[in-house]
């Protein structure tokens, strides 16, 4: 092993998270916290909850933020003087050893310098995601349950919180539609890259003759927008509707109005929401998603670019897809946007999304 190149590599990592920590200005962000922290403290600041829990928020990001830089920053430290004592010991385990630290080192690097680059005015906030399923009846509704356990393992793997808000079950297997929010640092500066819409092609499993079926999905994906203070709703142009829950939750469930449907009568927007146990809530959680999707829209009017917050989606159907799921005859999944593929469709279905949300990021950056 060339020790001398492995301490200029470990250096040379150094100081690329140097650069980008330097570029999050943290000096900045620690007079941030302090001045939350002032007013986190002043006589009276729990009596308005909602607002206590942003600073809160804000403020337990911003310190993870820089933990995470520091952190690193001390690990790179540490590992260029690892390279001095597994020199002095020359075997063939510890060169391995540090092999494998240097390539783990190398990809926390890679991950938090683009983690750095989501500066989009919504990039740090949760995420909701909608998933409908195409034409095709059971075929395309059995996809959409396949896919919607791809993104459930996807948010376990990263460590975020899935909560359901809305589901429609499919006819005779499979999901219609599914909506749900992804809790989490930057959910939605991620999962925006998977907005649009997925192909599959496989051998059917509801085909008696066994033939080769291409089903259609797409997924929504759009910022949870809480501060109501950007956009006004007016009561009167509310059309709210009360109807029984589909979903699981037993009795309860099944017998109460308890799920709630807002239509926005300007846009023709509608959103809904069966997950809580009650109207009331479910009524609270519907309007927050309505907020965000009249926000989306007026960013969306704002935007000159198709890469916009959340661009229309497009119909659902061949040609416009922006990834692809072959399970035969061949294994692999191809990104149409970026041109990054893997043969590894078992890993992608368990949720392995990250190369394909780095590529777009990246992508997404260099335009």
């Amino acid at each position: 092993m060339d020790y001398l190149a492995k301490k200029n590599e470990l250096k040379s990592l150094k100081e690329d998270l140097k650069c980008a920590y330097d570029g999050i200005k943290p000096d900045v962000l620690r007079n941030k916290v302090a001045e939350l922290e002032a007013e986190q403290n002043a006589d009276g600041f729990w009596n308005d909850v909602q607002n206590a829990q942003k600073v809160s928020k804000e403020i337990s990001q911003i310190k993870a933020k820089l933990e995470r830089f520091e952190k690193l920053l001390g690990e790179l430290d540490d590992a260029v003087e690892i390279v001095d004592i597994v020199e002095l010991e020359a075997s063939e385990e510890e060169d391995l050893a540090l092999q494998k630290t240097v390539e783990r080192l190398q990809g926390q690097v890679e991950k938090l310098t683009l983690e750095t680059l989501l500066s989009g005015k919504y990039d740090g906030l949760n995420a909701i995601l909608t998933l409908h399923a195409g034409a095709g009846g059971t075929e395309a509704q059995d996809w959409c349950d396949m896919l919607y356990r791809m993104y459930s393992r996807y948010v376990e793997r990263t460590g975020w919180k899935l909560v359901e808000l809305d589901f429609l079950a499919g006819d005779e297997a499979g999901i219609k539609s599914v909506t749900f929010r992804v809790e989490g640092d930057n959910a939605y500066g991620y999962l925006k890259a998977e907005k649009g819409v997925h192909r599959l092609v496989r051998i059917s499993p509801f085909d008696s003759q066994a033939r080769r079926h291409t089903s259609f999905a797409s997924l929504e994906v759009m910022p949870e927008i809480i501060d109501d203070s950007e956009i006004e709703i007016r009561p009167e142009d509310l059309k709210v509707d009360t109807y029984r829950s589909s979903g699981a939750g037993g009795q309860h469930v099944n017998k109460t109005e308890s799920a709630i449907r807002i239509t926005h009568l300007p846009t023709g927007i509608i959103v809904a929401c069966q997950n809580e146990r009650s109207q009331i809530q479910n009524r609270e959680v519907a309007m927050q998603m309505l907020r965000s999707k009249l926000i989306e829209k007026k960013e969306r009017e704002r935007e000159e670019e198709a890469a916009a917050i959340s661009g229309k989606l497009k119909k659902i159907e061949w040609g416009s897809q922006i990834r692809s799921y072959v399970f035969c005859p061949y294994t692999m999944v191809k990104d149409h946007r970026t041109g990054y593929e893997t043969g590894n469709v078992q890993g992608v279905m368990d949720g392995d999304l990250d190369a394909f949300i780095d590529e777009y990021l990246k992508l997404s950056i260099a335009e």
